[in-house]
């Protein structure tokens, strides 16, 4: 993997950064204005990053004699230079003084991104992009991301409506210690966009079956158990961010319909995922896999812990 930095040269990303992909599309514009905006709320420095390559394709393929595909490595450095400028130019618009680089890295957008999530802060990415290579296979990238990342990434979805939304920040609860960070993830986010924050947790039964995705009724009976464990779950945090409105709901039906069923009319979505290498990711990164694909808002999936091993 090689890198340039468009503003300084050898470059090396802090791991305090908010990283931010780019391949020059209305996508990845929507997830600049995202990042800037919250590196500015942060406090933190944001990188630009663009990564040259064809997911799937190793870099062999495609550069160098005798490659499949018939692309000038040089031609692609500069393509992702200028890239990565327009992108360093918008996110300095949106906040003078912001401090923002930018690097052009040579890979699998997939896998670059990826090898990044282990030593920054955040990763922010639109949901599909047309860069220099079209191809379906770029719509996966923000889902490949999304499901292997060591830090939380963020999915910008295209929003399909005339007015933004302002119902806040939602966040899935499963109520287990594991899912904490994913609490405090949502809590913090609310709490910086000075947004109301509504968690809800996910009930499966013969009801949500027959008739979910559908929101609980505060006065229904019978589902005390449930409202405990949603009050216990957020009781430690709540306390950390006394600013933040906290709605405590039930749902009936599936987490991923549950989430996404209003996902227009939210801010933001936070979900948990398990670790990559964990059995529980198989039911965890499915759900959120699917609320990055659905949603019509902007998607963060934040790793959580796996519970500890039963003795």
């Amino acid at each position: 993997m090689t890198t340039t930095d468009t503003d300084t040269g050898e470059h090396r990303i802090a791991p305090t950064s908010i990283v931010v992909a780019t391949d020059g599309s209305d996508d990845a514009d929507r997830a600049v204005h995202w990042a800037a905006e919250q590196a500015f709320l942060e406090r933190r420095p944001l990188t630009v990053v663009t990564a040259i390559g064809i997911p799937g394709v190793p870099a062999v393929a495609w550069s160098g004699v005798g490659a499949a595909y018939a692309y000038d490595p040089e031609q692609l450095q500069e393509s992702g230079r200028a890239i990565t400028r327009q992108a360093v130019e918008l996110a300095r618009h949106l906040h003078p003084g912001l401090d923002v680089s930018s690097v052009v890295l040579v890979g699998d957008p997939r896998s670059v991104l990826v090898d990044l999530s282990r030593d920054v802060h955040l990763i922010v990415m639109g949901s599909r992009g047309r860069g220099v290579f079209r191809s379906k296979v770029l719509g996966s990238v923000s889902a490949a991301v999304s499901r292997d990342a060591d830090c939380p990434v963020v999915v910008c979805r295209p929003q399909r409506h005339e007015q933004p939304p302002d119902g806040g920040v939602l966040v899935g609860a499963d109520g287990t210690p594991e899912s904490l960070p994913v609490l405090e993830f949502a809590f913090a986010q609310a709490s910086l966009m000075d947004l109301p924050l509504t968690v809800v947790h996910a009930v499966w039964d013969e009801i949500g079956a027959a008739h979910g995705p559908v929101m609980v009724s505060p006065r229904e009976s019978g589902l005390d158990e449930y409202r405990v464990l949603l009050g216990e779950s957020v009781a430690g945090i709540s306390s950390k961010f006394p600013e933040v409105a906290v709605d405590l709901r039930l749902a009936r039906g599936m987490a991923e319909d549950c989430l996404t069923d209003t996902s227009a009319t939210w801010n933001l979505i936070v979900v948990g995922r398990h670790p990559v290498d964990s059995l529980l990711r198989l039911v965890t990164g499915a759900v959120a896999t699917t609320v990055v694909e659905r949603s019509r808002t902007t998607v963060a999936v934040v790793p959580q812990a796996d519970p500890p091993a039963e003795v």
